[in-house]
């Protein structure tokens, strides 16, 4: 039952106060067989469930995406998917750069600017994007500054201006993850480092990129999972609406 539902339901007298408390309170969801939905997560946490499209099928892509937009979610984000799957599923809007789509309406830009996204390279630059798509399915559209690294760190310093005007950083960097500490001293809003799988073999594939985040001396840099430029965005944008 959609929240609106509930609510017109105790307006018309369908539903007790007790009945209504009740159903917000339980977390239903649709048994697919395969997944279960979850259908009130926009309720508890403003924003639909996403769907993580790795290891999925084109089918299961189609039903859990239609069963949300069945259960009021205008708009369903679907990451981690490639070409080749995202051509099967009808109705997908397709990102290629950040392997994202978009299933139903395209969500309104409410803000412009206010996320700054940096990498330290080029190969950062995919799960870069996988963020700035969150962040604009959310209605930010970021600004980018991309291949602004610690090796030529004279690239990242004649952005200052923009980094002062952030409200919120990604810093997107594999290697040795130092981006986010020198991004961390310079900005006064909250930074999230991104540790990238980019590097040669001591890099461990994200691990000391990782590690070095973690272990910032930079106030205010807080670390999500290696690659995960979609819940680096999805942070972002909360903070912002608070």
């Amino acid at each position: 039952m959609d929240i609106r539902e509930i609510l017109e339901g105790v307006k018309s007298g369908a539903l007790t106060v007790e009945e209504a408390e009740a159903a917000l309170k339980t977390a239903p969801f649709a048994d697919l067989g395969y997944a279960k939905v979850d259908t009130h997560r926009r309720i508890r946490q403003g924003a639909a469930e996403v769907v993580y499209g790795a290891g999925k099928t084109a089918e299961q892509i189609s039903g859990i995406v239609k069963t949300l937009a069945e259960s009021g979610a205008e708009s369903v984000l679907v990451t981690r998917l490639d070409r080749d799957k995202a051509s099967s599923v009808e109705g997908l809007k397709y990102n290629p750069e950040s392997k994202t789509a978009v299933f139903g309406k395209v969500p309104e830009i409410r803000s412009v600017g206010e996320i700054l996204i940096v990498t330290a390279g080029t190969s950062d630059i995919p799960v870069a994007e996988e963020a700035a798509a969150t962040c604009a399915f959310y209605g930010c559209e970021p600004k980018r500054i991309y291949d602004a690294g610690v090796a030529g760190i004279h690239r990242l310093l004649v952005h200052k201006d923009e980094i002062a005007a952030a409200k919120v950083i990604i810093a997107v960097a594999g290697m040795e993850g130092a981006l986010a500490s020198v991004l961390g001293g310079m900005a006064d809003c909250p930074v999230i480092a991104v540790p990238t799988s980019v590097g040669y073999g001591a890099s461990f594939g994200g691990l000391t990129a990782l590690l070095a985040m973690m272990n910032s001396c930079s106030a205010g840099v807080s670390v999500v999972n290696i690659d995960n430029g979609f819940g680096a965005g999805f942070l972002a944008c909360r903070i912002l609406r608070k």
